[in-house]
């Protein structure tokens, strides 16, 4: 059996070399929204497969109608038939810097400084999402390679480029390599810690489907005077009918919308129990005080066990400066739901529309955009071998619980992962809340870089034993 402890001290011994090669990829402005940064893009992923063919990884980049993909495979040296075999995903692209006069230094220019709490972080755009944390599986592999000459798990790494444009080459992609991407799991690295002690794996991430709803009275806008109260007002309908959405309890009332939703289990609610999360803390944040959701439900099973139907926007009639006396020919509203457990996208988006119609009078009409069939909800059991060893190994590393936490958000390649290759997802990141993800002065703490290294090479012992 391998020394462990042989991988470790090469990651440490090799930490200068690996923040070298972190801040060499972060340099590399490869924004995928912009085109002006094409050939940027195509760079960073030119530059990661370079490593990684040093490595002995069989490695290329891959061209696709957008940006190319990084793929890349590793196969021990007598490797048994049995010898696990797991994906890695990460990506390569990053978000716009702007505004550029909110950083503190250049965006492309990373640097390593101290803070007067003594943290030392790594500032640039990229160091946290994603470059910092694909870097951490990448180079504990390069540590054990370094010790040992190979790997304990068979390996492929899929890197792409258009994650923070929408991945809009990614599914196309994952149809037509199919079989040479699909392995026994997955692993994620783009999320969170609990805190900056505490190790996390997500397993909840909730699903979204979304509608947008017009509403049309009369066939123009009408003088108020002349015909308000004998004439139909969509924003009046349309605020009665949003207003209907949740009872007193903050529970949805369209009929049928709980379908597939379970109770959290106690299990799971006694764990969440113990991460010492503040209510109170979460809400004055934002400059708020109250809960408005369902009552007898904590914030943290609101926003990772329980579905929810938001207003995201609401316009119509006369909005310049001022006043004007009219009542408005339209009145519209944008809608999302998130979704949990077995809910089924496109039963919500049926349900909600009978339940809209319903409340639409006679002299009215009510018309839906066309917005895609949404996404599921994602859980994976958390009580999976694989997750209880990975957990094992952050332990090892991090001397506490790893923290199974769920996701109010949603994380579309954990989807696919599932409905094309059929294989289930583990999200391991080490990434903290105060990381400024898409916004100016983007950081990583040295810290979750350094330990997040140490974390992989321990997690690849365990999956691989």
């Amino acid at each position: 059996m391998t020394d462990i402890n042989a991988v470790l001290g090469a990651a440490d011994r090799a930490l200068d070399q690996s923040l070298d090669r972190l801040f060499d990829l972060v340099r590399i402005p490869s924004i995928s929204t912009d085109p002006a940064y094409k050939a940027d893009c195509r760079r960073a992923g030119e530059r990661i497969v370079a490593d990684l063919s040093a490595l002995g990884f069989s490695a290329s980049l891959r061209d696709t109608p957008g940006h190319p993909m990084v793929v890349a495979h590793f196969e021990p040296k007598d490797a048994s038939a049995k010898l696990p075999h797991f994906l890695f995903y990460g990506h390569y692209d990053v978000q716009p810097p702007d505004p550029l006069d909110k950083w503190t230094t250049p965006p492309f220019e990373p640097q390593k400084r101290t803070g007067k709490d003594g943290v030392v972080r790594l500032y640039g755009r990229g160091t946290a999402d994603d470059k910092g944390q694909l870097l951490t599986f990448v180079e504990a592999m390069r540590a054990w390679i370094t010790a040992t000459g190979t790997l304990p798990i068979k390996a492929t790494i899929l890197i792409e480029g258009e994650e923070e444009s929408g991945s809009p080459s990614l599914i196309p992609f994952l149809k037509e390599n199919k079989a040479e991407l699909a392995c026994d799991a997955a692993f994620v690295c783009d999320t969170n810690m609990w805190d900056a002690k505490t190790p996390a794996i997500t397993t909840r991430l909730r699903g979204m489907v979304k509608d947008e709803i017009t509403i049309t009275g009369p066939r123009v806008d009408l003088h108020s005077g002349a015909y308000g109260g004998p004439a139909a007002n969509p924003l009046r309908v349309l605020s009665k009918l949003l207003s209907k959405l949740h009872d007193k309890n903050g529970r949805v009332t369209i009929p049928g919308f709980y379908d597939g939703v379970s109770d959290l289990p106690k299990e799971m609610k006694a764990q969440w129990g113990k991460l010492n999360f503040s209510d109170k803390k979460f809400l004055k944040e934002v400059g708020l005080s109250v809960p408005a959701g369902e009552k007898g439900k904590g914030v943290l099973e609101q926003v990772w066990a329980r579905p929810t139907a938001e207003v995201n926007g609401i316009w119509g009639g006369y909005n310049g400066a001022g006043t004007k006396t009219v009542i408005p020919s339209e009145a519209h509203a944008k809608l999302t739901f998130r979704l949990v457990g077995k809910q089924n996208p496109q039963k919500i988006l049926k349900a909600f529309r009978a339940f809209a119609k319903a409340e639409v009078p006679k002299d009215c009409k009510i018309e839906f955009a066309a917005y895609g069939s949404g996404s599921p909800a994602t859980e994976i059991a958390e009580t999976s071998p694989l997750i209880r060893k990975t957990a094992q190994g952050l332990k090892e590393e991090w001397k506490r619980d790893t923290a199974l936490i769920g996701s109010g958000g949603s994380i579309p390649i954990v989807r696919y992962f599932k409905d094309i290759l059929g294989m289930d997802s583990v999200l391991v990141g080490f990434g903290l809340n105060d990381d400024a993800l898409h916004s100016p002065n983007e950081k990583y703490n040295l810290t979750s870089f350094h330990r997040g290294i140490r974390s992989w090479v321990r997690i690849l012992a365990a999956i691989g034993r």
